[in-house]
């Protein structure tokens, strides 16, 4: 028993949060019955658009609804693009509703065009433009996004001069005198060369004569000595014999 009785509260709270969910998917979306009380029909002046001039003053996003309330069988809804729309050509159409009571959900972003299925009603006016903004979960998550700060773009590098170079000035070249008419031109000292010598003469360099080494005096008074001894030792000895 109590397990039935579980069960049977699990399926409520399930019920319960499926139809707040169905709630909350319906309050995001709108749906806007075109022409009011009066519905789509020809409007009191035929010189002016009231559809268009309620159009501008309301805001339809995707997910929205178009609800045409008219006659079955006298009128009808036909989607066109804007060429047929102005000249309201019923003959070239993208879509025909003609239930007396059409819903039309705005699934696209952009300009919507549609004119009554009878020309001749579409010729008086008969005829609506609505422009479909973005979702309206566009428009919260976009609320919500973060600001992300730019990084800091790198700082420029010196910008290189662009101005040509000063040429190098040539070197100056020393121009000399010339000499004057009449006279033989010398040339500078630097191009001045050595005389060359006379024909027929050897140039030779002198050999130094050799130098002979003097004798020491010691050994000359030695030699001048040992041979008076010697002379003397002879005349003694011929002296002793001869006595």
């Amino acid at each position: 028993m109590t397990s039935i009785i579980l069960r049977s509260n699990e399926v409520i709270h399930a019920l319960s949060l499926f139809l707040i969910l169905l709630l909350v998917h319906k309050s995001d979306a709108y749906e806007f019955v075109v022409g009011g009380q009066k519905g789509w029909s020809v409007p009191n002046d035929p010189n002016s658009n009231p559809y268009n001039q309620w159009a501008e003053n309301s805001r339809f996003q995707i997910g929205d609804s178009l609800v045409f309330n008219y006659p079955s069988g006298q009128d009808s809804v036909l989607q066109v693009n804007s060429k047929d729309f102005g000249n309201c050509n019923t003959n070239v159409y993208s879509k025909k509703f003609s239930d007396g009571h059409t819903v039309i959900k705005l699934d696209q972003s952009g300009a919507h065009f549609f004119i009554s299925g009878n020309k001749n009603n579409c010729l008086k006016n008969e005829k609506l433009v609505v422009v479909v903004l973005a979702d309206r979960s566009n428009r919260i998550s976009s609320t919500n996004q973060t600001i992300t700060t730019p990084s800091p773009s790198p700082s420029p590098l010196p910008s290189v001069s662009q101005e040509p170079l000063a040429p190098t000035p040539a070197p100056t070249q020393q121009v000399l005198p010339s000499p004057p008419a009449g006279t033989v031109g010398i040339s500078p000292p630097y191009l001045q060369q050595a005389p060359s010598p006379t024909t027929g003469t050897v140039v030779t360099n002198p050999t130094p004569a050799p130098v002979s080494e003097p004798t020491p005096p010691n050994a000359a008074s030695s030699i001048l000595v040992s041979f008076a001894s010697s002379v003397g030792a002879f005349m003694a000895s011929v002296l002793v014999l001869s006595f």
